[in-house]
């Protein structure tokens, strides 16, 4: 266990290393999906959260296994966390049969409902009104699951947003929303989208608690959103978390990032959470450098290992093209 940090969820010292591994897992997932687009070996479009990975590890570390969570277009992290099998991952992307959707969904349509992850979402803002549905599900039928939403800066301007908050609010759901700012929305940076500071100070308007966390902080999310999933599942209603944090790939595969500087993309890298959790587990003794070592490497293999298992699957027959879709 963290001796000098206050960690508000327990933890064993296994857990918090699995922790560590699995954003590991995250970035190496996300990086190699990179390559394998630019090589042309994956189509279609991808989203990465390389620079986002405590936003979802430590979120979905607070939760039971009966809690659900909506996810985004830029998904990865969110699936990993909620406990997906990277194989099935890497093998959707691939457009193979042994995929999560058969190979016909791809890097935005990833759902695991056994493990409580409802989907991610190519809609910007598609997933908050699922999760406000969700919420609804649960306290009408007296479950004491939570559900966590998770969205971009960009989607707290749509209209799902606004009408999701209202009615968690004034039914007291148990939802979480968490708003991942990644400082872009596309390619407009977020104080060209809004006259506020915070996101954050929305939550007032809809007569909830609105948090404000560093997104690149594993302890300090993993706290508050412990806090807000507990006032959720007592019966308090929803919370509404904003998550500072910033992606280092562009908004999607064909993105060259031109709105902004290289000098900014480094001072954000180097306030890095893996790296960060890294030397914390290291000062707290919870690990030695070799240990860390190992298990950046052994995360890494893992990737390797799923894309083998991707590569090795077959793709969907034509006797299947017509399979699990609906019109």
């Amino acid at each position: 266990m963290l001796k000098s940090v206050e960690l508000l969820p327990e933890k064993s010292s296994d857990e918090l290393i699995g922790l560590l591994k699995e954003m590991w897992t995250i970035r190496y997932f996300d990086e190699k999906v990179d390559e394998f687009f630019a090589k042309g070996m994956i189509h279609g479009t991808t989203h990465l959260c390389v620079g986002q990975e405590p936003t979802a590890s430590g979120p979905c570390s607070v939760l039971r296994s009966d809690d659900k969570i909506t996810s985004t277009h830029r998904g990865h992290g969110h699936c990993i966390a909620k406990g997906a099998d990277i194989n099935l991952m890497m093998a959707e992307l691939f457009g193979r049969s042994t995929g999560y959707c058969k190979g016909k969904g791809g890097s935005m349509h990833i759902a695991d409902v056994e493990k409580g992850n409802l989907g991610a979402n190519g809609i910007v803002g598609g997933g908050i009104p699922l999760a406000t549905g969700a919420a609804l599900t649960s306290k009408m039928k007296n479950q004491e699951d939570v559900i966590l939403s998770y969205f971009g800066d960009g989607a707290a301007n749509e209209g799902s947003f606004h009408e999701s908050l209202n009615l968690a609010s004034i039914w007291d759901l148990p939802v979480v929303f968490i708003c991942e700012n990644n400082q872009y929305g596309m390619s407009g940076s977020v104080k060209e989208m809004v006259n506020i500071e915070d996101i954050a100070e929305r939550a007032s308007s809809y007569g909830i608690p609105g948090v404000v966390v560093d997104g690149n902080d594993l302890v300090e999310i993993m706290n508050e959103t412990d806090k807000a999933v507990q006032h959720a599942r007592q019966g308090k209603g929803p919370v509404l978390i904003e998550a500072k944090t910033y992606r280092w790939k562009g908004h999607s595969k064909s993105d060259a990032r031109k709105y902004r500087t290289r000098e900014e993309e480094q001072t954000w890298k180097e306030k890095d959470g893996i790296k960060r959790f890294r030397e914390l587990l290291i000062h707290e003794e919870i690990l030695t450098e070799d240990d860390a070592e190992n298990i950046r490497k052994e995360a890494k293999q893992n990737v390797e290992e799923a894309v083998q298992f991707a590569e090795e699957s077959p793709e969907p027959g034509l006797d299947t093209l017509l399979e699990d879709v609906y019109a």
